[in-house]
């Protein structure tokens, strides 16, 4: 597993808004920072568990995602919000973790 971000939640504006209307969700950049910060807002009638939409989460590169999740409480379901990205959340210990496979 490698680190890619942490993504937080909030319900104001923040710099940087990138509108991803196919997700219902406004994001910033994670990579305009050294830490992978990135600020989250979520849209009226976003389909994701209240668990994503409020609490942080941290996210990690992996292999092999199917692999990743046997065993794992999958809080969202593996979907590919991008082309050559497959992600699906996960829940541990009380909070959400992303898991990201890119395509090779």
């Amino acid at each position: 597993m490698k680190f890619n971000h942490v993504g937080i939640p909030v319900t104001g504006s923040f710099d940087g808004e990138i509108d991803l209307p196919h997700l219902k969700m406004t994001v910033s950049d994670h990579k305009n920072n050294l830490y992978g910060i990135q600020w989250q807002r979520y849209w009226d009638g976003a389909p994701y568990p209240e668990l994503v939409k409020t609490v942080p989460h941290v996210a990690f590169e992996v292999d092999d995602l199917d692999a990743e999740l046997a065993g794992k409480k999958v809080i969202i379901q593996p979907n590919s919000p991008s082309e050559g990205l497959r992600v699906a959340f996960i829940e541990v210990n009380g909070a959400p973790v992303e898991l990201m496979e890119y395509t090779k």
